[in-house]
């Protein structure tokens, strides 16, 4: 069957809107700005309008990334609203309103959690990325150096650089195909994947230190709490990385990070080596993502989420 491109879904459109889920991590920015700006440079007749949260600073270096729109400014019905690596409409979160309005819609996305909210929807979960997937869906030849940034970008983070179990083949082509238009891929790598301030630094060693394993050894957990938050002053961004540190502790199948987001409300990241699909979990919670890598957020004690999330890990390690 032949692949759909981008161009198959723009007959008619004058004006896109677009938009990635909240707290845009790597995928989402990469995603969102590699597709903005591949259609900023092939189809100058279209306006087009990226919104999303503030990005990290990290990111800003990918060419229009100052054009992106960060709030909510008033009612538009656009002919055709994209939704990248969200995979349900209300991780649009206060953007979803111009999905909503829109006279058709697009979802793009790599999550095997998509519940496939709009008119048209190309999910691949497979893939490594929705990053993977845009590219999928453009002209190879019309591909430039600032198309080619942002995807790299978008693949290398949820790729883990090209260490988590989604990475393929097709992946790694497409890499290269990417690093064949002049990339700085290097750069790219260790300035937004590895680069961590000295703050950084220290939640990610107190989060260690303060780590605990269980279940023989086999899962490990760690919490961030909102006095730490105001002690170190730090955001959320700055807790990039712990829980995949938690996933690399030697005899560990399962990690999971919370972090404190309101009173007796936790926002949850898991991760997992070989065995527990934490996609099924964290979609139990209402959350989704990936078979080893999914978040959600749950009210409670720490005692309470972390039993309520054990018992889903207990159903699957038998």
């Amino acid at each position: 069957m032949k692949q759909n491109k981008i161009s198959d879904y723009l007959e008619n459109v004058k004006t896109i809107g677009m938009g990635g889920h909240i707290r845009p991590d790597g995928d989402c920015v990469g995603s969102c700005m590699g597709l903005y700006t591949y259609l900023k440079h092939q189809y100058s007749d279209i306006k087009v309008d990226l919104y999303l949260e503030p990005i990290p600073d990290k990111f800003k270096f990918l060419k229009y990334s100052d054009e992106i729109k960060n709030s909510y400014d008033g009612d538009k019905e656009y002919d055709l609203f994209i939704s990248l690596d969200s995979s349900d409409i209300d991780r649009l979160g206060e953007f979803e309103p111009y999905f909503n309005n829109a006279k058709k819609t697009l979802c793009i996305d790599h999550h095997i959690s998509n519940t496939e909210f709009a008119m048209d929807n190309i999910v691949f979960p497979k893939a490594s990325s929705a990053s993977e997937v845009v590219y999928t869906l453009l002209d190879e030849d019309k591909v430039d150096y600032d198309v080619a940034c942002a995807l790299y970008l978008g693949i290398i983070h949820d790729s883990g650089v090209f260490k988590y179990s989604n990475t393929s083949a097709a992946t790694m082509t497409i890499a290269g195909k990417l690093m064949e238009k002049g990339i700085p891929f290097t750069n790219i790598i260790d300035n937004t994947f590895y680069t961590k301030t000295y703050v950084q630094n220290q939640i990610l060693g107190r989060a260690l230190l303060e780590s605990v394993l269980f279940y023989d050894g086999k899962c490990i957990f760690s919490v961030v709490k909102k006095s730490e938050f105001d002690f170190y002053n730090i955001t959320n961004k700055d807790l990039d990385g712990i829980v995949e540190q938690l996933r690399i502790t030697k005899g560990v199948e399962c990690a999971i990070f919370l972090y404190e987001v309101g009173e007796l409300e936790y926002k949850v990241s898991l991760r997992s080596n070989e065995i527990v699909d934490v996609s099924a979990i964290a979609t139990y919670f209402g959350g989704g993502g990936h078979i080893r890598a999914a978040g959600f957020n749950m009210k409670g004690t720490v005692y309470d989420v972390i039993n309520n999330i054990s018992e889903q890990i207990e159903k699957q390690l038998g």
